[in-house]
């Protein structure tokens, strides 16, 4: 089973552990790290790198970030190693979800198409979701 490491600003990462995990239950090879403002880069690193080496049992891990280019996306993308470690930016709720009920039997690579498809398809604009079905009727 591929590892997940959620990384972000704040405390969005644990929330969206949290959260996950209020959803699905207890998930094995699951971890967040959080950069709060003050934080060392250093400490991060050194976190993110025991969360790797935790939730890695030999498939490789996938690293969630909020947002490419932030602090923590580049800490993670340090860590990027073809076949071993994959970063996936634009983390969101729906993508943790999909990536904790649907690797399962999935190649590191594979899993990170589904998630990146996952993150893309669940972003929506309301009003027009709405007009089209009420267009429908």
């Amino acid at each position: 089973m591929v590892g997940i490491v959620v990384v972000a600003h704040g405390r969005l990462a644990q929330a969206l552990a949290e959260t996950a995990e209020m959803i699905v239950g207890q998930i094995d090879g699951f971890r967040a790290c959080s950069f709060c403002q003050g934080s060392d880069v250093e400490n991060l690193r050194k976190m993110l790198k025991t969360s790797i080496k935790e939730v890695n049992h030999g498939l490789g891990v996938i690293i969630l970030t909020d947002m490419f280019g932030g602090t923590p996306s580049n800490i993670s993308l340090s860590f990027l190693e073809e076949g071993k470690v994959e970063v996936i930016t634009g983390v969101n709720l729906p993508m943790v979800i999909t990536a904790l009920t649907k690797r399962q039997g999935k190649s590191l690579q594979e899993l990170a198409q589904t998630l990146k498809e996952s993150g893309s398809n669940n972003i929506h604009i309301a009003s027009e979701i709405l007009a089209t079905n009420l267009s429908q009727k």
